[in-house]
């Protein structure tokens, strides 16, 4: 990235735990933010720009901050994201919870913005569908996924690297590596097939059929790498002996491999954070997060609107300081995805899928705007803009 992303920035805002009001004395500094690049970056090859992610980008904002936030950014550091405007309004169109909590905060959680960028959040409305319920529930459950593998690790303790006697092999293995490694190679080639082409979908659309794929299989007990791995093995004409010596060395793989996130794991832990999720037995901040996701997801699907700053932050609050058993969030989340499944059925207030030509023609008429403004004359106001009529047909209903 060769250009100044402040001057190319059209939007910038807080996100995460400021954003949802629900930040304490020792929380970071979230931003997220949108930029249009130099035309080269559109028009060449050479040159290519999706998002800015470094905390050294974020120092050249720093001034835009108040005086908590600024003490706080240059205490720890800034993080977040600053997408090119096309990957932004891309996953806005599919539901992504940080892109629309973004365009949904409140006006004094907004940084910096130009005529552009208020363009994006006035039509923010053309971005919401049905397809949140399927990617705020699967951030959520994604948040779930972290809860009980670290419970795992917490309640099974790995007190020693595994060893290939531990799964029934020798120390020197039977099967060279070369010839090991075609074999799995082949299993590999076989797994893939079977793996369902996505491509054309949008993320929402990706995210739903694979849970119902897994829901289907699970049920059939088709479900789990063990089984397919057998599966494989056996169509590419393995013998049930060789296949055993093949399951024992993927098992001892799997286990090196588990041991080694274990460390990795406990190497990178936040101590105040590793401390609590010791006395509570779960990681408290990723049930906030749940917590939090299931509860906007709701409401989008029920009013049709996005409250990103939480009236209910001495709930959630409560959630992260330990207030629910391991059980009582285990048992939310899966009562939650049950009536948010009902409700993405119901839904009426919200269309199905985001009207993507429209969307599509705002963001062509963004990116041309911008390229024809150069960097510095486009921090003006938005109602300088207003009555050229370059935002009414997106705001017309």
């Amino acid at each position: 990235m060769d250009f100044n992303l402040r001057d190319h920035t059209i939007m910038l805002a807080l996100n995460g735990s400021r954003a949802y009001g629900i930040n304490t004395e020792n929380s970071d500094v979230d931003l997220i933010g949108i930029c249009a690049p130099p035309k080269e970056y559109y028009f060449g090859y050479l040159k290519k720009f999706e998002q800015a992610d470094s905390s050294s980008h974020f120092n050249q904002f720093f001034d835009l901050l108040n005086e908590e936030e600024y003490a706080a950014a240059t205490s720890t550091k800034a993080e977040g994201s600053v997408y090119e405007v096309s990957k932004f309004i891309r996953l806005a169109a599919d539901c992504n919870p940080s892109i629309i909590q973004a365009l949904f905060c409140r006006d004094r959680d907004v940084k910096l913005i130009t005529p552009l960028g208020q363009m994006i959040r006035d039509c923010r409305d053309v971005f919401l569908s049905i397809r949140c319920k399927h990617t705020f529930s699967g951030f959520a459950f994604s948040q779930l996924k972290k809860i009980i593998l670290h419970r795992k690790y917490l309640l099974n303790k790995i007190t020693k690297e595994p060893a290939r006697e531990d799964f029934g092999l020798s120390q020197q293995p039977i099967i060279k590596k070369s010839y090991l490694d075609s074999i799995n190679a082949a299993i590999r080639k076989v797994i893939d097939g079977w793996e369902i082409d996505f491509l054309g979908m949008a993320e929402s659309e990706k995210i739903y059929v694979h849970g119902q794929i897994e829901s289907y299989l699970r049920d059939m007990n088709l479900y789990g790498a063990d089984i397919a791995y057998t599966a494989a093995s056996k169509k590419i004409g393995c013998d049930d002996n060789l296949i055993e010596i093949l399951e024992k060395e993927r098992r001892y793989k799997v286990a090196h491999e588990e041991y080694k996130k274990y460390l990795e794991w406990k190497k990178n832990r936040n101590p105040e954070r590793a401390a609590l999720e010791a006395k509570y037995g779960y990681d408290l901040k990723n049930a906030s997060h749940l917590y939090r996701l299931l509860l906007m997801c709701r409401e989008i699907l029920t009013t049709g609107k996005v409250n990103v700053f939480r009236e209910d932050r001495e709930d959630i609050l409560a959630v992260r300081n330990g207030a629910w058993s391991y059980d009582q969030i285990v048992e939310f989340a899966k009562k939650q995805d049950e009536e948010l499944t009902e409700l993405y059925k119901t839904c009426t207030i919200l269309p199905h899928s985001p009207d993507r030509v429209k969307i599509d023609a705002l963001c062509v008429e963004i990116i041309e705007e911008a390229l024809r403004a150069k960097p510095q004359e486009s921090r003006f106001h938005y109602e300088d803009l207003e009555s050229s009529g370059l935002f009414d047909r997106y705001l017309e209903e």
